[in-house]
């Protein structure tokens, strides 16, 4: 039987000694980092010549020193729809997190850089990622549910809906959600049927109604 091969990163950081954090951080954790670039362009060209399972990246890089890495990510997800993008920033800004998304929500995660050094929280949200799911860093989501909610399916959704949606949105399991929520699995698993009957997600794989309710989640609250 093969192993399971080791999900393969480029990353992108143009302060060296973070950089070097971060690639320590994933290789230990047992990712291969099969590329590394200090500045935007360099990391179109790493993501494209190396073709990893995931992208990450600082959102403010050379040359412009502004979004540079959020716009290269943009633009590695537009080509190549199977890399896995997680951002990672300074500023807690949701806008740039539905940048990131665009019409998907599937591989993308937005991580607070001052939470990389929460190791868990780091490699479980490039695991995330890499698999297809969505990783968004609580403090953002915890902005966006602050938000006033008028109209709208989301709307209807009940408070402990709400709080369900606002964990689905940080890429939890159910498992997760039951555990942050102190509640069983099953009353979970009612509350988020619930959730994809309001949003008329009925008829699709549990996972990508899972992506699609994330991306009405962003788009009501960004």
């Amino acid at each position: 039987m093969r192993e399971a091969q080791p999900v393969r990163i480029v990353v992108g950081e143009d302060e060296p000694l973070i950089r070097r954090g971060i690639v320590s951080a994933l290789e230990e954790a047992g990712f291969e980092v099969v590329g590394v670039a200090g500045d935007a362009d360099d990391l179109i060209r790493k993501a494209f010549a190396h073709k990893p399972d995931v992208v990450v990246t600082d959102i403010q890089m050379p040359p412009g020193g502004r979004d540079d890495g959020l716009r290269a990510a943009v633009q590695i997800r537009a080509a190549q729809p199977d890399v896995g993008v997680l951002i990672l920033s300074q500023y807690l800004e949701a806008q740039y997190a539905l940048a990131l998304v665009g019409d998907r929500a599937e591989g993308v995660g937005y991580l607070l850089k001052q939470h990389v050094g929460d190791l868990s929280l780091f490699t479980d949200a490039v695991q995330r990622v890499s698999r297809g799911g969505s990783a968004l860093d609580p403090e953002v989501v915890q902005r966006m549910v602050a938000r006033p909610r008028t109209g709208g399916p989301l709307a209807e959704l009940t408070a402990r809906e709400r709080e369900v949606m606002a964990l689905m949105a940080e890429g939890r399991s159910n498992g997760g959600i039951a555990a942050e929520l102190i509640v069983t699995v099953p009353a979970v698993e009612r509350h988020v049927t619930s959730i994809f009957d309001k949003l008329g997600l009925r008829q699709a794989p549990e996972d990508h109604r899972r992506v699609l309710a994330v991306l009405q989640y962003l788009k009501r609250h960004a």
